[in-house]
């Protein structure tokens, strides 16, 4: 007697995602409708978030950010740098991110993602302009010696808001950061110590040290479609639905930064600020999320 309903079920099954694939939006509208999504969040839900640092043994600071199926990979190594002659006593951060053709069936090989570019300079201005980061803290000696951050972010599964949750590993993988023991070889010059074999040698930085992190930014896409609005879009509603708004605010809900790509539906100010204000409540998700992986890393 099951055979009959299991064959109805498999047929209903096989309609429904022919429906999906041959009439996207109108199966999307179809759920909107219900305020509901196919993937059973509320309209104003992200999806779920993990954060594990550590994931790089040979970095000095590193995190994996999971939002969805989105997979992020962030690693920072810090090298010695001679600083510029304008800003003497400033290090610098560099920042690099990477879709290779494992990430998504849209990048192809030999090919460089369009999305690339774009991700690498969002990053570079939100996290250069929230002041997560003071730049003289990274200073060793005022006009010959400084650290250079270099920071490289991979992206593993492109599903959808790809800049929060390349923001969020970076974030995370600064909040794992430990800057390195250098000391002074024989030519004078401040080296690594544990690369140089110079470990019996004065160090110019006694121990290795956190980075104290000042006004923390986290953001939030959202597509905005007729009257309605869907935070944390997989790539999929991405697709279909192109008009995207991503707030950034920092720690203290301060607004850091508001992108909107173009589009064909107008941000209007009541939608910009119920964006913004979807976004102060997954700031407070996400800061729980990254002092519980902090706490975590603390108690190993």
């Amino acid at each position: 007697m099951g055979l009959p309903n299991a064959s109805g079920d498999l047929s209903t099954e096989v309609e429904v995602d022919a429906f999906r694939r041959l009439f996207p939006l109108r199966f999307f509208e179809k759920h909107l409708l219900e305020s509901i999504r196919p993937d059973a969040r509320p309209l104003g839900r992200a999806r779920d978030t993990t954060i594990a640092l550590g994931a790089v043994a040979s970095a000095n600071g590193s995190a994996l950010a999971k939002i969805g199926s989105t997979t992020m990979l962030a690693a920072i190594k810090m090298e010695v740098m001679a600083p510029s002659i304008e800003i003497p006593d400033e290090g610098c951060i560099a920042i690099d991110f990477h879709m290779p053709p494992i990430c998504s069936p849209i990048v192809r090989p030999g090919r460089p993602a369009e999305a690339a570019p774009v991700v690498a300079k969002q990053l570079s201005d939100t996290i250069l302009s929230s002041g997560m980061i003071n730049l003289k803290e990274l200073s060793l000696v005022s006009g010959k010696a400084a650290w250079m951050a270099y920071l490289d972010i991979y992206c593993l599964d492109a599903d959808g808001a790809l800049f929060d949750a390349a923001l969020l590993a970076a974030v995370a993988a600064f909040s794992h950061l430990e800057i390195p023991v250098v000391s002074l070889n024989d030519d004078g010059k401040i080296v690594l110590s544990e690369e140089q074999g110079l470990s019996d040698r004065e160090p110019v930085n006694k121990e290795k040290r956190k980075v104290n992190l000042g006004s923390i930014p986290f953001s939030l896409t959202c597509i905005l479609h007729k009257n309605y609005i869907l935070a944390d879009p997989t790539a999929e509603e991405e697709s279909i639905m192109e008009t995207s708004v991503t707030v950034v605010l920092d720690s203290s809900s301060q607004l850091v930064s508001l992108y909107k790509p173009g589009g064909a539906v107008l941000a209007y100010t009541s939608a910009i600020q119920d964006c913004i204000a979807l976004t102060r409540q997954r700031v407070k998700e996400l800061q729980k999320i990254l002092e519980e992986a902090i706490s975590g890393m603390e108690v190993d």
